[in-house]
């Protein structure tokens, strides 16, 4: 397959991230180097949605803490991204509805839509300093054909996912592109396929097997409309789980399972024995978080009583 023909993916993980682990980080290098390695996609960016303060989950601490801890994790990565707009809303969002708001951003900003508005965006993209200039997503521009070549293509997706989608906010301060932006004229680009997949743990699809846990409707969603990709965790048997769901055995082609030769043991993704090593005073917690999260934690208290 051609670069242009082969589904361009961008991975995102929702959850509490209380705190992030290391486990999260490597759940988005498997899933695209097993991605890559079908043949079939291109993952070109990945997301870190934490939860909103509303969830009601015992222990959680504040989305100030946990975005910033996100930050920390991923700030050696040139492709994975944390994004506040989950944290932002008024209260909490269903995965459903986190997928559904990166999805409309991305039709928008990739050119997966035809606008007609001709104002540049005064909008600031994320990471933008408020006091600077916004600059325009895309431009008019007459010296530019209006039939763009593949490369002209994939570098104008690259160029608006790296600027608003996988762009790193600032620590003090986090700024995200408004539903109602103005983002001026945008082409079609209907060359490219573009699909926002939720990434999980073998654990998160288990859960959908529980009666009334998840909305019917949602998961037809999640599952049918976007797509899943499970990372297996603790022995889980994916395909087992499938079957115990009659949506997931539905929609079974679009859950996408990693299966790789990787020894990284999936325990450290376990966010609740991260925050048991600290309350123990563990050493042990420097395979469960990075450095930089633990120097974070212990400068500002987290986790080190009970209460969390």
């Amino acid at each position: 397959m051609t670069e242009t023909t082969k589904t361009h993916v961008i991975l995102l993980a929702c959850g509490s991230f209380n705190p992030i682990t290391k486990g999260h980080i490597q759940m988005f290098e498997r899933a695209r180097d097993y991605l890559h390695k079908t043949g079939r996609f291109i993952v070109i960016g990945g997301i870190v949605s934490p939860v909103h303060d509303s969830y009601g989950k015992m222990g959680l601490v504040s989305s100030r803490h946990r975005l910033t801890m996100c930050q920390l994790a991923v700030q050696s990565s040139d492709w994975i991204r944390v994004d506040p707009w989950e944290c932002y809303q008024d209260t909490w969002q269903t995965t459903c509805s986190v997928l559904e708001h990166h999805r409309d951003l991305m039709k928008r900003v990739t050119g997966c839509i035809l606008s007609n508005v001709n104002t540049p965006s005064i909008t600031p993209v994320i990471g933008q300093p408020q006091n600077e200039s916004s600059q325009t997503i895309y431009q008019n521009n007459n010296n530019v054909s209006s039939k763009p070549t593949a490369a002209k293509i994939l570098g104008k997706v690259g160029e608006s996912l790296s600027r608003i989608c996988c762009v790193r906010p600032p620590m003090e301060r986090f700024t995200f592109v408004d539903e109602n932006a103005n983002l001026g004229t945008v082409m079609r680009y209907e060359e490219i396929e573009l699909r926002i997949l939720l990434l999980c743990g073998s654990d998160l699809l288990e859960s959908f097997c529980i009666p009334g846990l998840w909305n019917e409707a949602d998961m037809e969603v999640i599952v049918g409309e976007f797509g899943i990709v499970v990372v297996p965790r603790d022995g889980a048997d994916p395909d087992r789980i499938m079957n115990h769901s009659s949506i997931l055995r539905k929609y079974k082609n679009n859950i996408l399972v990693v299966k790789d030769d990787s020894n990284h043991p999936m325990s450290v993704v376990s966010s609740t024995k991260s925050r048991l090593a600290l309350q123990h005073g563990d050493g042990h917690v420097v395979d469960y978080l990075c450095q930089p999260v633990i120097d974070y934690i212990l400068k500002s208290q987290l986790y080190i009583n009970a209460s969390g």
